[in-house]
């Protein structure tokens, strides 16, 4: 398994970069010699990446793009192979999330969160696989999140969608396999609730800030995510609390979601009063532009 110094010369197209564990990726993997080319819906901001990616020396693209229009997804393909040629990964991590009852979040906003979770990874793992079936090698990483999983109450669609994440990325590896295609790999990143803008950008219909216990520091995963694209495994929960969710909702399924909803009830009922908001899911915000969400911090001051 490579280490933080290990160089990195692949060409890796990489969604969801303009901030959170996409964004870290993104400057980590060009420090280490990727090229990177990103893609989001805030130009301002990943050309803001470019700028700090190259005053390192490193190589990098800015591609805005909304993943969950197939036309653009297909064009972001192809803005990669005209700058480099080919490319090696493609990372997608997009998401967007809904917090709430199912029934407080509004029917438009539960089918945006499916355009993009499910349809924006749809789109990019077929852009990636008719280059990578073409080149014979490649590596599609998708973002997943222990909701893969485990479901949490008050996370409902957005659970759904990372179910689907991880059973296509699953369902793509035996194809793969039934193929002969032995060097083309899926990979799906399975972290705990991570303070990123995330929380920000996320509709909320809880009536409160939104908000998880015992987050995970970004970091974490774009250390994950990093690996994944020279060491890919199938399946990788991140972090001692992704890894014993999953067990023990395999050894104790109900009880584990019994115990999640609470967790996630309790959690919600400490957080300031909110109105209700659809975030960013429809349009991008100026809000959110790092990768800490400073969430752990505004929770400390909630519970003073």
């Amino acid at each position: 398994m490579p280490d933080r110094t290990d160089r990195i010369e692949k060409t890796i197209v990489l969604t969801g970069a303009s901030s959170g564990f996409g964004r870290g990726a993104a400057v980590e993997l060009a420090r280490r010699g990727a090229r990177v080319v990103l893609a989001a819906r805030r130009a301002d901001l990943l050309d803001e990446i470019v700028r700090e990616i190259e005053l390192e020396r490193g190589t990098a693209l800015a591609a805005p793009t909304d993943v969950s229009r197939p036309d653009e997804v297909v064009r972001l393909a192809e803005r990669a192979l005209e700058a480099f040629g080919r490319f090696d990964v493609w990372i997608n991590n997009v998401g967007v999330g809904a917090l709430g009852y199912f029934w407080d979040i509004p029917t438009e906003v539960h089918a945006r969160v499916v355009d993009v979770n499910v349809k924006g990874v749809i789109y990019g793992a077929h852009a990636a696989l008719a280059h990578f079936r073409e080149r014979g090698e490649g590596t599609i990483v998708n973002t997943g999140s222990v909701d893969s999983e485990t479901p949490i109450a008050l996370q409902n669609t957005y659970a759904a969608t990372k179910a689907a994440v991880l059973s296509l990325g699953r369902s793509l590896n035996e194809e793969l396999r039934l193929a002969n295609h032995h060097d083309i790999k899926v990979a799906t990143i399975m972290p705990w609730a991570v303070d990123t803008p995330f929380w920000t950008h996320a509709a909320n219909y809880t009536g409160r800030t939104p908000r998880m216990a015992a987050m995970d520091d970004a970091q974490l995963v774009v250390d994950a995510i990093v690996r994944a694209c020279v060491s890919p495994k199938e399946t990788i929960p991140v972090g001692a609390k992704a890894k014993g969710s999953r067990l023990s909702h395999r050894l104790f399924p109900d009880a584990t979601e019994r115990l999640s909803a609470n967790l996630a009830r309790r959690e919600r009922d400490k957080g300031d009063r909110a109105e209700p908001t659809h975030g960013a899911v429809f349009e991008p915000i100026a809000a959110g532009r790092g990768v800490d969400g400073g969430v752990r911090e505004r929770m400390a001051r909630e519970d003073r």
